[in-house]
């Protein structure tokens, strides 16, 4: 566990070979960033990691005092007030994989994200989502032929029709 082998490029545009053995950081980003899945949104997630790459460039190119980095580190501390807890690693000939989590700020509810019957999701619910989701692929002709069979008839877009009004500015 831990031993990195990979093709990287440099700044001034050489491509070297670097193998690192570093176990003890790969098994606290694995956990760390577990964590990170545990306790922050979707789309947090998401912008972190561009952050994070752009942040990881910058650092690399040696441009720490560039304004940006301290713009994209206040983001990151900011993320990271929630990022705490218990993580769980199983390690097995050179593998690693968290087998347990928990955190007081999990955004995960058994009880809510279950697919048994004692969840307290509505599974009713969803067809409501899905209508309304796919709305836009329905009025922009998206969907298949096939697909348009499967929507409900109060729910099919009437082409030629336009739903603007042209009394609104």
């Amino acid at each position: 566990v831990g031993i990195r082998d990979h093709i990287e490029d440099r700044v001034v545009g050489i491509k070297t070979r670097e193998v690192y053995e570093c176990p003890a950081a790969i098994c606290l980003l694995q956990a760390h960033q577990d964590l990170e899945k545990l306790v922050l949104t979707r789309h947090e997630l998401s912008f972190k990691h561009l952050v994070d790459m752009e942040w990881t460039w910058l650092v690399y190119s040696g441009l720490w005092i560039e304004p940006l980095r301290s713009d994209l580190q206040a983001f990151i501390d900011s993320t990271q007030s929630r990022v705490s807890g218990t993580i769980t690693l199983k390690m097995f000939k050179s593998s690693l994989m968290v087998v347990g989590r928990s955190s007081p700020f999990s955004l995960y509810n058994y009880d809510l994200a279950t697919y048994e019957s004692s969840s307290t999701f509505d599974q009713k619910e969803a067809k409501g989502f899905i209508d309304l989701w796919g709305l836009p692929s329905q009025q922009a002709g998206l969907i298949s032929s096939a697909e348009k069979k499967s929507v409900p008839a109060n729910l099919r877009a009437k082409r030629g029709k336009s739903s603007t009004n042209p009394s609104r500015k």
